[in-house]
């Protein structure tokens, strides 16, 4: 029979909370386990309500408060490697000070540990809050927690004022979020023997006319909500050709589009057909950014107590789907985005700390 899920001690401090939840693996797909361990916690905490959906937990208070907020993280992370394997977790000594090693250490258990404890440590809330950790973040959106929450049960979510996603920022806020379009342009040309190129056209050599017109584009950053927000427009991927003695009759390359909120999906696509005008694109992924609402009551309150920076979210995160359904947003968590998903994941214990001691003030 397989061993019992390790429970959960909420009591305990929040770097070593982090580090049990993050013992408790939970790769894309197999977050079962950890799903057990959040709801059983959850479930001791008389002043919650709490609701499974799938693998994704939800927690509310109900107090009848004028504002409500939503707290959200994932509870999934990237496969784990073997060599060297990043589990258990451990504790380093650096010269910045002790770090938490190991996966989900940075995405993003320690912001799930934060929630943890601000839902067991506020019994009586200054807002309302809904918790919601969720399921298969890190893989294909069909199978994302928060959206199957939005489409079955949406009204756990969307009576929301404001919510923070908890994934790393260093311990910084970041408003919002881009949007991100990733399209295929093509070229065309005739297939002939390589020996007799003059019978054919080649289709990759034409794609030096959209790689030049990625080189001559010059980006913009947009100013959203008093934010700054970098375009970028890139060519990911190239693939053509069949084999070494054919001339191929096809190249694709796939470009990426990072834009500002303030765009919509519709005019992003019309951006990117426009630059790459008489070529083929077929744009295959389109998902519109998050306005960061800085301006609304609710957002004013929650920087105010941090008493934090505002920067802007130059990637794309799940605010977008909080955005989408009216619900302002901003990301928020212990950990250095580019440390997410690397081998030697690791996080300063003290951000765990700071992150905790920020909600408590915002919410106590």
């Amino acid at each position: 029979m397989p061993s019992p899920t390790p429970a959960l001690d909420l009591a305990t401090d929040v770097t070593s909370l982090t580090a049990a939840v993050c013992d408790i693996e939970s790769v894309s797909l197999d977050e079962e386990s950890l799903a057990d361990a959040v709801e059983a916690a959850l479930g001791e905490l008389t002043h919650l309500s709490v609701i499974r959906v799938g693998n994704t937990v939800v927690a509310r208070t109900d107090l009848g408060r004028a504002e409500r907020v939503v707290l959200a993280g994932h509870i999934d992370t990237v496969p784990l490697t073997a060599d060297p394997g990043n589990l258990p977790t451990r504790r380093v000594a650096s010269a910045g000070g002790e770090v938490l090693w190991g996966r989900g250490t940075v995405d993003m258990k320690g912001g799930v540990a934060v929630m943890l404890r601000v839902a067991r440590e506020v019994t009586e809330p200054n807002r309302d809050v809904t918790f919601v950790f969720y399921e298969a973040e890190e893989i294909d959106s069909q199978y994302n927690g928060l959206l199957h929450v939005e489409e079955q049960q949406p009204e756990l979510i969307a009576d929301a004022d404001f919510a923070v996603l908890l994934e790393p920022t260093d311990a910084r806020v970041e408003g919002g979020c881009k949007g991100t379009l990733r399209a295929e342009v093509s070229t065309k040309g005739i297939a002939s023997h390589s020996a007799r190129p003059w019978k054919g056209h080649n289709a990759i050599h034409d794609a030096a006319g959209v790689l030049a017109r990625l080189v001559a584009y010059e980006p913009v950053t947009r100013v959203v909500d008093e934010l700054e927000f970098r375009e970028a427009l890139n060519a990911v991927l190239v693939s053509g050709g069949i084999a070494t003695n054919v001339i191929p009759d096809r190249c694709v390359v796939t470009v990426n589009y990072r834009y500002a909120p303030s765009l919509s999906e519709e005019e992003a696509e019309a951006h990117v057909r426009q630059v790459f005008s008489g070529f083929e694109v077929d744009v295959v992924d389109n998902a519109a950014g998050a306005r960061p609402g800085l301006q609304l009551p609710a957002a004013k309150a929650f920087v105010e107590a941090l008493g934090l920076p505002v920067e802007a979210k130059q990637g794309w995160t799940d605010v977008a789907r909080f955005s989408a359904m009216g619900v302002p947003a901003v990301n928020f968590g212990p950990g250095d985005p580019n440390l997410a998903h690397m081998d030697d994941e690791q996080c300063p214990v003290e951000q765990y700390v700071a992150c905790e001691a920020a909600l408590l003030r915002w919410l106590a």
